[in-house]
């Protein structure tokens, strides 16, 4: 590496939404950021500003809300007021009110790229922002007090204190900490697409459970639908392939007509499902977040939900470190790394175990099992104190809730 070094406190390698959202949630803390991203945010193969819906709870809005860019997400997503769940071709199935249990909804559903956009615009108001879009990181040597990081297009090495990976499923710094990963191929895929039916979307959401994996239809604010399709691979593909028409047709008969008739279809994109967990949230001054430290099922669209908590929690701990130990504060420690895993310990450990079980417990289908699920469904509908626990996922599994997910800021 050559050039003079631009030093920084923290280094975010990943500019998706999770790795703004850091970004944004620091820039109180007065640390110096960079923030590194290899795709610029109008590229087509940027993911943070693709057609994909993103569910946000009550805990994510409210993060948004202290974070300042609600207003700009707010007019384009849609609440969800109502989710129907049901095991297809079966009698199981359960209800939920956001009334009954005192709130307006359960989340959100907003497309990637009205997030992204509202994100990026923010982040590039930051004066202590050193954004480094599109660029790659290269390069990431550890040793002492400082990570060195190499960028390209040619620019001076970075040199962080602290250096997160917000880089995703695939992490590179995540390799470069030598911190492992746990990876489980559901052998399924996710063909997603906006629909439109006869009958507007008026916020519910339906969650049902097929042979071949869970099928979600989610409101979006406009009246379509994001349909999410999970299916094994050889299938998918068939799926993917078919022309609108066809691929509407299939929908209709997997689904139903509780839509109405399904008439129009966007464009069409697939994801393989895989779970995959980091070994360890953090290594040699350096700290995983979001789908770099967990990938989920989008089952229960828990995934950018858990990864924005992990943002949050970081944010709050670093903000408590400058409080307390002042501007020049080491915040790379392996105590400060240390406090960081602890705190998210039992949330990721949680939600990471509720949707790879459902995603399990609704492909079992030994004797017996349907039977037991839809007799567990019909109970979970009868019972509100269960509802009302279910309902409090949007603000974390358990433990400690950060303050952003309360609706406020990172300082105390």
């Amino acid at each position: 590496m050559s050039g003079t070094a631009v030093d920084v406190d923290v280094a975010i390698v990943g500019g998706g939404l999770v790795g703004a959202s850091l970004a944004l949630a620091l820039a109180p803390t007065g640390l110096r950021t960079a923030l590194i991203e290899g795709v610029a945010p109008d590229a087509a193969a940027q993911p943070s500003f693709d057609d994909r819906t993103t569910a946000l709870g009550n805990g994510t809005r409210r993060a948004f809300e202290a974070l300042g860019v609600w207003p700009a997400v707010a007019p384009r997503a849609a609440p969800i007021r109502r989710i129907h769940v049901s095991d297809a071709g079966r009698f199981g199935f359960a209800r939920l009110e956001a009334a009954e249990h005192g709130i307006d909804a359960f989340g959100y559903v907003v497309t990637n790229r009205v997030l992204g956009a509202a994100l990026h615009a923010a982040i590039a108001e930051l004066p202590q922002l050193e954004l480094r879009m599109p660029a790659r990181c290269t390069a990431v040597r550890r040793g002492g007090e400082r990570v060195e990081l190499a960028t390209e297009p040619a620019a001076d090495p970075l040199h962080a204190r602290l250096v997160i990976a917000a880089d995703g499923a695939h992490s590179q710094v995540r390799e470069a900490a030598g911190l492992g990963a746990d990876i489980e191929d559901y052998r399924q895929v996710a063909v997603i697409a906006h629909v439109r039916a006869s009958r507007p979307a008026d916020g519910t959401a339906y969650e049902r459970f097929t042979a071949s994996g869970p099928f979600a239809v989610l409101p979006l604010h406009d009246g379509a639908y994001g349909v999410v399709w999970t299916l094994a691979p050889e299938a998918a593909a068939q799926v993917m392939a078919m022309d609108d028409s066809a691929y509407l047709d299939a929908l209709q008969r997997v689904f139903g007509w509780r839509l109405g008739r399904l008439w129009q279809a966007g464009r069409r994109t697939s994801y393989p499902l895989r779970l995959s967990r980091a070994q360890s949230l953090v290594g040699e001054r350096v700290a995983l977040i979001g789908n770099a430290a967990q990938g989920l099922h989008p089952v229960a669209g828990q995934g950018f939900n858990l990864g924005l908590r992990d943002a949050a929690t970081l944010a709050e701990l670093l903000a408590e470190v400058v409080a307390r130990e002042g501007r020049d504060a080491d915040i790379g420690t392996a105590a400060v790394l240390a406090e960081f895993a602890a705190r998210r310990h039992a949330d990721r450990d949680g939600v990471t175990r509720f949707t790879d079980g459902l995603v399990k417990l609704f492909a079992d289908q030994r004797p017996g099992v349907p039977l037991l699920r839809d007799l567990g469904l019909l109970l979970f509908d009868a019972s509100p104190a269960a509802k009302q626990a279910l309902s409090r996922l949007s603000w974390g599994f358990a433990g400690r809730t950060p303050r952003l997910a309360r609706g406020l800021g990172v300082l105390t």
